[in-house]
């Protein structure tokens, strides 16, 4: 699997000598994917950084959701920091276009090339025909070139490499028309499934365009200052003395004018800050939490409103999670901000967890199809089924039923999800209202996906109940 494949451009062997097809080539088996093939690629070249996104790319079409597939590129690729960060761009932009690239591949090809193909395919395209409003990255030719050179080192593309070469040069002569007949499929235009453009339309009739587009832009890098070691003014001279342009978008939010790596944050390593969307970051203030209080944060991985809360009181906070490995990550957050909490391997929807004293606060951020966060994910919008929806919404309303019987009275408890689907959020939080006979308090509602000078956040819906007594 993980050896380099040959390619003999010389006089063919006779056919005795020739080796056999492998199973991925075999035309009368269903392809076998080999996406952890180390291809014979410069690691500091376009093509290696192509065929890795590609790699990633097609194990999204299967399913895999985008970060844990480029884990496993960079694992198998052997990828340095600075490749790593190449393929992940380009497999970024290849899910933020997605329709579009398959829209002009089903134009310029007679059938639907090999999964692997099509993939690398999806990938140079943007890097053809930037979103607008973007620089191209590469030179266009040298994309077509590397785009084939890359094809012609993985034994799942090696047989299309002149079919990567035509194409890719067709689509530079033939630009114009192209898109113009590709962008009259939805589709292709918005770069979301029709029943996702569907659902955002019915939902929100007179801004849909707008939530469509917002989903499509890259995400803002926002940061979170730690209020207890100190404030956003001295923060931004901070930020000043480091020659990066930052702005304050909301208590304790700022957000950089341009991403960079984390290593390169100042205070960073040190707890100053951490990174957290500005609309995630209301969740901590709306829970108005006190000294001494007992806090629930259910479904709490991977820590970002965990620590928020601590680094505004002292209280005893408990962090719930399903899975081991993600507390892992709250963990790791609590550490570098010197905080504590104890943290819970558990369902929320089960009690067996649970030592029978009732919390002072519960912070209910239940899962859902996190259709409110896909710039920041633009894969979710590839994985996810319209029945999805039904699904989650049932499987959250176990677990704030759950959670009611553990807030004590006058307590209470905040709903959260980042779904942008109401009945997910309102319809959700309207039932549960109704079934509690719960006092539902000021909070937010549902927050659309917004960018601008000040404000900047996520999809995200907010409901805060109280327990009467």
């Amino acid at each position: 699997m993980n050896k380099r494949s040959t390619l003999t451009l010389k006089a063919k062997p006779a056919a005795a000598d020739r080796p056999k097809l492998r199973a991925s080539h075999h035309r009368d088996l269903k392809p076998a994917l080999q996406t952890q093939f180390k291809a014979d690629l410069k690691p500091d070249s376009l093509a290696f950084a192509l065929l890795g996104a590609a790699n990633a790319v097609v194990q999204v079409r299967g399913g895999t959701a985008l970060p844990q597939a480029l884990a496993g590129v960079f694992a198998s690729s052997g990828a340095s920091p600075q490749q790593r960060g190449a393929i992940q761009d380009i497999a970024y932009r290849a899910m933020r276009q997605l329709g579009r690239s398959e829209a002009l591949t089903a134009l310029m090809t007679p059938k639907a090339p090999e999964p692997l193909v099509g993939a690398l395919l999806a990938c140079a395209l943007p890097l053809m025909a930037a979103a607008e409003g973007d620089a191209a990255p590469y030179e266009e030719f040298t994309v077509v070139d590397q785009a084939v050179t890359a094809a012609a080192a993985h034994p799942d593309t090696a047989r299309a490499k002149g079919m990567m070469n035509a194409v890719l040069r067709r689509f530079l002569r033939e630009r114009q028309d192209l898109l113009k007949t590709a962008l009259l499929q939805p589709t292709a235009k918005w770069n979301y499934p029709q029943w996702w453009m569907d659902a955002v339309r019915s939902a929100y009739p007179e801004n849909w365009q707008g939530v469509l587009e917002a989903g499509n832009a890259p995400p803002p890098l926002t940061l979170r200052v730690n209020a207890r070691k100190g404030t956003v003014d001295a923060y931004l001279q901070l930020l000043e003395q480091a020659g990066l342009a930052a702005s304050q978008i909301g208590p304790h939010a700022v957000r950089l004018a341009k991403p960079v790596g984390v290593q390169l944050i100042p205070g960073f390593a040190e707890g100053l800050v951490s990174v957290q969307d500005s609309g995630a970051q209301l969740a901590a203030t709306l829970l108005d939490v006190q000294d001494g209080m007992r806090v629930l944060d259910a479904c709490a991985a991977p820590g970002g409103k965990t620590c928020h809360i601590l680094e505004l009181a002292d209280v005893k906070l408990t962090a719930l999670d399903a899975d081991p490995k993600r507390l892992q990550r709250v963990q790791e957050n609590l550490d570098r901000l010197q905080l504590q909490a104890t943290l819970q391997a558990a369902e929320a929807q089960d009690r067996g967890w649970w030592d029978g004293q009732q919390f002072d606060r519960i912070l209910a951020d239940v899962p859902c199809t996190a259709s409110g966060i896909v710039r920041r994910h633009p894969d979710i919008r590839w994985l996810r089924r319209k029945s999805d929806t039904l699904q989650l919404a049932t499987l959250s309303a176990k677990i704030l039923d759950n959670l009611w019987q553990m807030l004590r009275p006058n307590g209470k408890l905040l709903f959260v999800t980042c779904s942008l689907w109401p009945q997910e959020s309102e319809a959700q939080a309207a039932a549960f209202a109704v079934r509690h006979g719960a006092t539902r308090l000021d909070a937010p509602g549902q927050l659309l996906p917004a960018g601008g000078a000040g404000q900047d956040h996520d999809g995200l819906f907010y409901a805060l109940f109280e327990k009467n007594a």
